[in-house]
């Protein structure tokens, strides 16, 4: 009899606790708990292919990309490629954590980060209202003098917190690029980590697939990665009680 497969959404509590700066330590720390939850799950026979969240990494990634090129001139990635470098260190994390606590546990399976794309219409209606917001706070002197090197960013006031933010599309997503690659990993016992942040979002365009500067929403994504390899159950685990 085939073991269930569960995919598995990790948000919140399991990589950065509220109050916390987001040191590389602080969210080591917490994944290396959350492997022990997942841990658990494998050791009762379930398979596993878990996707995570990236709101405050990405974050934070766009504003070191942003200090370095108004101090040092060193040229700002765009936020799909931003989106790609979180899915590559929060997915070292994840797979290392975890194949460490299960290895202490004297089980031996193999754990594999996909740097995952997803593709959207280009025509979707989220992209001529910009809603999602990235990126830290600025004042309106800082928002002005981004414009001035970003005249293609949209940014909006928040009078409840204070501050100017950037806003970029969420667009539904259609499908993920890489589904064959994860399911043929998933059916052959590999725990595959994918999907991250709601995956990279990309557009078809003739020939080629081009990324968009754009924020998929993760829970979304996660169900048509969960509804595309049939898992038997689609666990979101949040920092909410009862939620």
């Amino acid at each position: 009899m085939k073991r269930e497969l569960i995919v598995v959404a990790l948000g919140g509590n399991a990589l950065l606790r509220r109050g916390q700066k987001g040191t590389f330590e602080e969210q080591y720390r917490n994944v290396k708990e959350t492997a022990k939850f997942l841990a658990d799950l494998i050791q009762r026979g379930y398979r596993l292919t878990i996707t995570h969240g990236n709101g405050p990494q990405v974050g934070a990634t766009l504003l070191r990309h942003d200090a370095g090129e108004r101090l040092y001139q060193v040229p700002a990635f765009p936020m799909d490629v931003c989106g790609a470098e979180t899915q590559g260190f929060i997915g070292y994390m994840i797979q290392q954590a975890l194949r460490d606590e299960l290895r202490r546990r004297g089980i031996d399976r193999d754990v594999v980060t996909i740097v995952t794309r997803v593709v959207v219409d280009k025509d979707d209606p989220a992209f001529q209202n910009p809603t999602k917001p990235v990126g830290p706070f600025y004042t309106r002197e800082q928002m002005e003098e981004l414009k001035k090197i970003h005249p293609e960013y949209v940014f909006r006031e928040d009078k409840a917190r204070g501050g100017w933010r950037r806003v970029v599309p969420s667009p539904d997503p259609r499908y993920i690029a890489e589904s064959n690659a994860i399911k043929i990993l998933a059916e052959n016992g590999v725990i595959v980590i994918a999907s991250g942040g709601g995956g990279i979002p990309i557009v078809e365009e003739d020939d080629e697939m081009r990324g968009v500067e754009a924020v998929i929403d993760k829970d979304l994504a996660g169900e048509r990665l969960a509804t595309f390899l049939r898992a038997d159950k689609f666990v979101i685990l949040t920092d909410i009680d009862g939620v």
